[in-house]
């Protein structure tokens, strides 16, 4: 009865197993290229190839175009730029349409504005593809560990045939509705953490400048219930002007560009969001792109 009952356990985990495709091997995809490839045969794509060749070591195949992962995945996550990249690889000369099949499921993880989000899930339906829009909330390190937020947008009954997968993912997944819902929030979300950078920042600067240490104004912000995890986690790096990358500051530049998009295209002022993308652009300009997005607060210091 025994070698039955784990012969049946092992046929269920061989149907559970599947193909996957990470599109962009950037901080966040190649994160979750290194959470799944244990459970999963995993295949990535790059569009400079040689930023991928460093995850074969993990047992991860690099493929040489979107349209040949395609081939040979059941399921793939897009986690690119923007929207422009997205239909670049989604639609483009030897995009995904171009290697699809019956089974195929995409889902993408990059931060786009809604709006855009249903433009391309359409023209991937019209392509025979479902699309959910599955954007995230948490860093490559909480990837690695499976304990991101995911936030999906479309059919229930497509996020139902992958949310196994997703579920190794994240440590919560929410179905939010309709195609572009997901990114929706998450944009919502991006507004949040750009204000409170701001916010943290400028808290800082003037106990700084007021000839406290930073690291007290930080112990007793986080002995408040103003206390975030934010202020906690990222808070004392700040302090001591450590702004190793976990999101680029130009990154959440482009961010706040798509939070500003969306709240035209939808009526809603967002007077402190249209600033914050000011603040973060005029740092851009001046060389700080390449941070962590909390260096902003180098840049106000400076």
């Amino acid at each position: 009865m025994r070698i039955i009952s784990n012969r049946k356990k092992y046929c269920q985990m061989e149907k559970n197993l599947m193909n996957i495709g990470i599109i962009g091997t950037g901080l966040l995809g190649s994160a979750i290229a290194k959470r799944l490839v244990s459970t999963h045969s995993v295949y990535v794509y790059n569009r400079t190839k040689e930023k991928a060749k460093i995850l074969e070591q993990f047992g991860i195949q690099v493929e040489d175009s979107p349209m040949a992962l395609a081939e040979k995945c059941d399921f793939i996550i897009t986690v690119v730029k923007d929207a422009t990249a997205l239909k670049q690889v989604a639609f483009g000369k030897k995009g995904i349409i171009h290697g699809k099949h019956k089974k195929l499921i995409v889902a993408d993880m990059s931060t786009i504005n809604p709006i855009s989000s249903r433009k391309i899930a359409k023209e991937f339906a019209d392509n025979g593809i479902p699309m959910v829009d599955a954007p995230v909330m948490g860093g490559p390190n909480l990837a690695e560990k499976g304990q991101m937020i995911v936030m999906v947008g479309g059919r229930k009954k497509t996020y139902e045939k992958i949310k196994n997968v997703l579920d190794l993912i994240g440590e919560k997944t929410f179905h939010l509705g309709d195609s572009g819902s997901g990114h929706a929030m998450k944009i919502a979300m991006n507004s949040q953490i750009a204000l409170l950078a701001l916010s943290i920042s400028e808290g800082i600067i003037l106990a700084r400048k007021s000839g406290l240490d930073p690291l007290t104004f930080l112990e007793v912000l986080n002995s408040t219930y103003f206390k975030t995890g934010m202020s906690s986690i990222k808070g004392p790096k700040m302090a001591k002007g450590n702004f190793e990358p976990s999101f680029f500051l130009e990154m959440m530049q482009k961010d706040l560009d798509e939070i500003n998009t969306t709240a035209k295209k939808v009526g809603a002022k967002l007077p402190m969001t249209d600033l914050a993308n000011k603040i973060y652009q005029n740092a851009v300009k001046k060389g700080f792109g390449n941070i962590d997005y909390t260096g902003i607060l180098s840049y106000l210091e400076k």
